[in-house]
């Protein structure tokens, strides 16, 4: 309660001097990269950054985020199925990958289980940042893989009179999906409101053969399986061509305004995101997720003191997630919390631009239901940051440093202990960008970073249905510590360009759920295997690959690659669900009101498969190759309105796509072949 009086209060404060400010002459700059406080573009960020936006982000949006981002190098999906999937990016997840919503937390509970859904709904979305690498100073601690951030404009930041719009529809694809989504702005001037409203409708996918893979049936621990019990079914149950309690409903939408001033804005908006969606690993549960968004943000500039500038965000989150098995909830998890960010950013001070801010966050989780395996309990965290640029000529230094006190208390009863853990975490980066002409160019980074455990890692008890195993915390973890070195060679001549990356992270103590020979009673038959939180030595190493050439002035060639190493140093072998060997070329071709577009991906064999990792009752199994075709061809309508029509083709080849880093990926393949169309438009 004290927080949220701070918080209103912060909103009173920073809101009052935006509405005295001066009039005059309004100029906002172009930020490509929305969530920098420095309004860098994409080129001049240190840190490797990839952004879709625009029509290119339209024509490739998908049912989940994490498969929205799978064409951009070093990002792949651990989908539980189509209508669930988080990234992971560098082969990180879980914590080690912040999803934000216009800057601030995306406080839902997929970091939890594999098979919650991340409550953001790709057709509404404006805009995506991929921060790749230790980006932890400017977007959150510990968030050593990278960020995402979604960007929706709920809430206006500049003067707009009139009326726009735009809007999508489309039918098909492997899960017949129907869809459709309607954004629309209004402004008289100085007041500005937005109002989207999107829903969708899946069926069970189409797949290419059975569900479960050959290397699955041909294991010994599921010709072994008693009925279905332990986690297992069935092959039949799975499906044959079609995977069974695939099926997903989403229906959303949000209301946002905002007055704009001379020297800056301030506006709030509330977000409803509703999804229910069949858990392929069992047929009778379905899973029910509401999850309630506030957002307040304010920016006021031109302060004429040494600090010019200030920005405050914060958002608010009411999140349900109900587990309803023949009809009746099992199991509930609950979260509400409040996060943001309050940032000054000074003039210049011997050439160093940058800002200081303030983080913080305050949520209270619940898990109840006979399958709750995580206690309640309340996280606080408060972190101080500071970010530099210092330009040398046409070069340029960043660094930065952040400091955080984070409080992870669980409330105990039934199997969990009560208990208070407290943490305080180092942060520090340093980088560069060196200009070595007109075309070429070269970055560096050098970073340490901490992350406090999450308290699912520090106090799990319980069996967790969506791994089948019983997983346990520890509630002596240390904080999770790494260094990490990053590094890129950048061309650009006009439209073309080529981007070459690599990386190396190493873990003192990298924190994740790892099997034992030990198994847990439950009830008066069932035992399961146990599976417990704890830290190793590791070590993560890769290479990211993107290029873009114009061949003719209507045909494009685009290529990209990725591939990561993560090797536990401890026992031996690897880090589990670690994306193959990716390798992808397209053609792209424009003229006049016709488009079209050729991909090829290629994804080798996975066999470095970790040796200590147990799901469902069986270790880690080789993934085999695949080559994933697709086409798209759009056409520009002669139409009133910017209509374009457009249809999208899928694994033309039909092959049986299996993404290593699912962690379904053996009873849960990709769709079969497919074709989608769709309209959009905007006004």
């Amino acid at each position: 309660m004290k927080l949220k009086k701070i918080t209103f209060a912060l909103l009173f404060i920073f809101t009052y001097p935006a509405i005295g400010a001066d009039k005059g002459t309004l100029t906002i700059p172009t930020t490509a990269v929305t969530g920098n406080p420095l309004g860098v573009g994409s080129d001049q960020m240190v840190i490797p950054i990839s952004i879709l936006n625009g029509r290119e982000l339209s024509l490739r949006r998908e049912n989940t985020l994490a498969e929205t981002l799978n064409s951009i190098p070093g990002v792949s999906n651990s989908s539980f199925g189509p209508s669930v999937g988080r990234p992971m990016i560098r082969g990180m997840d879980s914590d080690r990958i912040k999803i934000l919503q216009n800057g601030v937390n995306n406080l839902d509970a997929s970091n939890l289980s594999f098979d919650h859904g991340v409550s953001i709904d790709p057709l509404i979305i404006e805009q995506i940042d991929v921060i790749r690498g230790p980006a932890t100073l400017l977007y959150g601690g510990g968030a050593v893989g990278g960020v995402v951030n979604a960007i929706d404009h709920r809430i206006p930041k500049e003067k707009f009179e009139g009326i726009t719009g735009r809007g999508e529809v489309r039918y098909g694809g492997a899960n017949l999906e129907q869809s459709n989504a309607a954004v629309v702005d209004v402004g008289t001037g100085n007041f500005v409101m937005h109002f989207d409203a999107y829903n969708r409708d899946a069926k069970n996918l189409r797949i290419p053969g059975n569900a479960v893979s050959n290397r699955k049936r041909d294991t010994r621990s599921w010709q072994i399986g008693e009925d279905g019990a332990g986690g297992f079914a069935p092959s039949g149950e799975y499906g044959i061509h079609k995977l069974i309690n695939s099926q997903s409903e989403t229906k959303g939408g949000a209301i946002g305004a905002s007055m704009i001033f001379d020297r800056g804005y301030a506006g709030a908006s509330y977000a409803k995101h509703q999804t229910q969606y069949g858990s392929p690993l069992e047929s009778a549960v379905s899973i029910d997720m509401d999850n309630d968004r506030f957002d307040f943000a304010s920016e006021i500039r031109d302060l004429g003191n040494f600090f010019d500038r200030a920005k405050f965000r914060a958002a608010y989150t009411d999140y349900m997630h109900k587990e309803i098995e023949n009809g009746s909830v099992n199991t509930a998890f609950k979260n509400q919390c409040i996060d943001g960010t309050f940032e000054l950013g000074h003039q210049p001070l011997l050439s160093l631009k940058g800002v200081v801010g303030l983080q913080f966050e305050s949520g209270k989780f619940q898990a109840l239901g006979a399958e709750a395996f995580v206690p309640s309990s309340k996280t606080n965290s408060q972190s101080i940051y500071l970010y530099e640029e210092l330009p040398i000529d046409k070069h340029k230094v960043t660094f930065g440093l952040r400091h955080g006190q984070h409080d992870v208390d669980s409330k105990g009863g039934g199997n969990f202990i009560a208990a208070n853990k407290n943490f305080k975490t180092n942060n520090s980066a340093i980088g560069g960008l060196y200009t070595l002409n007109s075309q070429w160019s070269l970055t560096g980074n050098l970073s340490h970073n901490e992350r406090a455990p999450s308290y699912f890692e520090l106090y799990a008890n319980g069996v967790h249905a969506a791994t089948g195993t019983y997983e346990q915390g520890q509630a002596n973890l240390k904080i999770e510590k790494s260094n990490g070195l990053d590094g890129q060679i950048r061309w650009k001549s006009g439209q073309d360009s080529l981007t070459l990356g690599a990386y190396y992270t190493n873990f003192s103590n990298y924190i994740g759920l790892r099997s034992t020979n030990d198994t847990q009673p439950v009830g008066l038959i069932e035992t399961h295997k146990i599976s417990q939180f704890s830290a190793i030595k590791a070590e993560f190493k890769g290479v990211e690959l993107e290029g873009k050439s114009m061949l003719t002035d209507t045909l494009q060639l685009n290529v990209r690659g990725d591939y990561v190493d993560a090797k536990d140093k401890t026992n031996g072998g690897y880090v589990p669900r670690i994306s193959p060997l990716k390798l992808g070329a397209g053609l792209k071709y424009e003229f006049d009101r016709f488009g079209a577009r050729l991909d090829v991906l290629h994804a080798f064999k996975q066999d470095r498969v970790a040796s200590n990792y147990n799901y469902e009752g069986g270790k880690e199994l080789i993934t085999d190759a695949y080559t994933n075709v697709s086409m798209m061809a759009t056409y520009k309508l002669p139409a009133q309105y910017n209509l374009e029509a457009f249809t999208k083709a899928n694994n033309l080849l039909d092959e049986e796509i299996r993404e290593h880093a699912s962690f379904l990926k053996d009873i849960a393949p990709m769709g079969g072949r497919s074709i989608m169309f769709g309209l959009r438009g905007d006004f």
